[in-house]
């Protein structure tokens, strides 16, 4: 009897110490899968911390880019455009003094006396960029969003595109090249004044086919073809049979075009300010100041620039002075 009271006591003896060891492990397992999952939750959040602010940082740099960006395009005709302008500039024509030829004269011809006029609605000023040739030149000017008329000069193998991006445009004109007193860098196809009626006439029906929609043109360079009176009675007549007007870039104070366009019944219209005779940036914005003058004056009046970044980073700081004048394309100028 004493015997079977000992093992059973040893048998629940054991059940215990099993019953502790069990209760132990379960402790330590629970602690262990607790401490992983605790763990875990720990770096989940960490990495979802870091990597949201890894975004914001990454969002705030692009801001910071975007505003960078932004000042610059305002500060700069277009940052990325500006350098192709350049290049395009000096490999084509070089500062507005080229027009007269390679003896630069010291200042641009004074623009003919006009009648002072008082006007009681704004006076209308028209700009025209000459020399656009490449679409670097059509999308710095488009990107000011003013309405600037662009002359094109006609194709030839450097530019042959020319007269296909005149086509995308609602108004636009043609520079014609004319011979000039002295000149190196002559563009093909250039006007001679020893050209003859039917060569003047062939040209002028060939520049009406590449722009079908030409209405005015202007002439590139031309201080000896525009001096010389035969030679412009010739150009006359041509423009005259293709319903095209001819504008005087006035490259010579010599020129003839005033008597020939008016035995012709004609009238007579032609630049009265260049922007850019010196390519200085301060120095178009005076130029634009004074064109804006001479539209309070005499009612209209016509500023001949080109697509230099100096010039149109100009026009674009200029912007709000342009509201004593309504800017318009040439078409709408009388």
């Amino acid at each position: 009897m004493a015997k079977r009271k000992k093992k059973q006591a040893n048998s629940n003896k054991i059940l215990t110490y099993i019953a502790w060891g069990l209760a132990v492990l379960a402790l330590i397992l629970g602690s262990l899968v607790g401490g992983y999952y605790i763990g875990y939750e720990e770096a989940k959040n960490d990495i979802e911390f870091k990597v949201k602010s890894e975004k914001n940082k990454r969002l705030s740099m692009l801001k910071k880019m975007e505003e960078i960006s932004s000042k610059k395009d305002e500060k700069n005709v277009t940052t990325r455009l500006k350098d192709v302008l350049e290049k395009e500039s000096r490999k084509s024509t070089g500062a507005a003094a080229h027009e007269y030829g390679d003896t630069a004269l010291p200042k641009p011809p004074e623009a003919i006396q006009r009648e002072v006029k008082k006007v009681s609605a704004k006076p209308k000023l028209a700009i025209i960029i000459d020399d656009v040739s490449v679409s670097s030149h059509v999308n710095a000017i488009k990107s000011l969003n003013l309405a600037l008329t662009m002359s094109f000069l006609p194709p030839s193998k450097f530019r042959p595109n020319s007269a296909i991006l005149a086509q995308k445009e609602n108004v636009y004109m043609v520079h014609l090249p004319m011979e000039a007193q002295s000149f190196s860098a002559e563009e093909p196809l250039t006007l001679r004044v020893s050209d003859s009626d039917a060569e003047i006439q062939s040209r002028i029906r060939a520049i009406k086919e590449a722009f079908p929609r030409v209405s005015y043109i202007n002439n590139h360079t031309g201080s000896k073809f525009t001096s010389d009176e035969m030679a412009m009675n010739r150009l006359i007549y041509a423009l005259k049979a293709q319903n095209i007007n001819f504008i005087d870039s006035r490259t010579t104070a010599d020129t003839k075009a005033p008597k020939v366009m008016k035995n012709f019944g004609l009238e007579y219209v032609s630049r009265d300010i260049f922007l850019d005779h010196d390519m200085d940036k301060e120095s178009v914005k005076e130029q634009i100041k004074k064109a804006i003058k001479v539209a309070k004056t005499h009612g209209t009046a016509i500023a001949i620039g080109h697509p230099h970044a100096n010039t149109l980073a100009a026009l674009r700081e200029s912007k709000h002075i342009f509201k004593d004048v309504e800017l318009v394309y040439i078409d709408k100028l009388y």
